[in-house]
């Protein structure tokens, strides 16, 4: 037992050293609590987030895992305005930089005017897909998120119909 224990003790350091290392800084998966961007995410999917975010260039629509500015939580959304663009929800349609956003993701027009708001350099707007229910960039005091608050980029979801027993 003594020298089967010996034998493996390397195997297992470097194994749990590469998966810490791994889930910090290449990716990581998490399991959604909300329904804040149903319906293209659904409560309790899984999405797996790339966080190398010092290769990956963030555009418009991209779904993103942030640290949240208003709570210690880490929220999904959808990215939805850049660094300069000036975003505005009017009449229940989405504009950004004055021009309306076609968002085919959005079950709900949504029920609210907002903006126009520009976004600050090294900062981004956020919304969810379920906007009439989403805690998001609309409703906070701030409504950007800085960059280096950025977890990554959502890479690929596993719905949660696929883990149902």
């Amino acid at each position: 037992m003594k020298n089967t224990l010996k034998q493996y003790l390397p195997s297992i350091i470097i194994a749990v050293i590469l998966s810490l290392f791994i889930r910090t800084y290449v990716a990581e998966a998490m399991k959604v609590p909300t329904g804040s961007m149903i319906p293209t995410i659904e409560i309790n999917d899984r999405l797996f987030v790339e966080k190398l975010m010092w290769m990956t260039k963030l555009k418009h629509s991209d779904i993103v895992v942030f640290h949240s500015p208003v709570e210690p939580k880490k929220y999904v959304k959808r990215l939805i305005g850049l660094p300069g663009d000036v975003v505005e929800v009017k009449d229940g349609l989405l504009y950004r930089n004055q021009e309306l956003v076609d968002e085919p993701y959005i079950k709900d027009k949504m029920n609210y005017n907002y903006g126009p708001v520009t976004v600050p350099d090294d900062q981004y707007f956020f919304l969810g897909d379920n906007r009439n229910e989403s805690f998001d960039s609309h409703l906070w005091p701030n409504p950007f998120v800085k960059k280096d608050k950025i977890i990554g980029k959502v890479w690929f979801e596993i719905p949660t119909h696929l883990f149902a027993k």
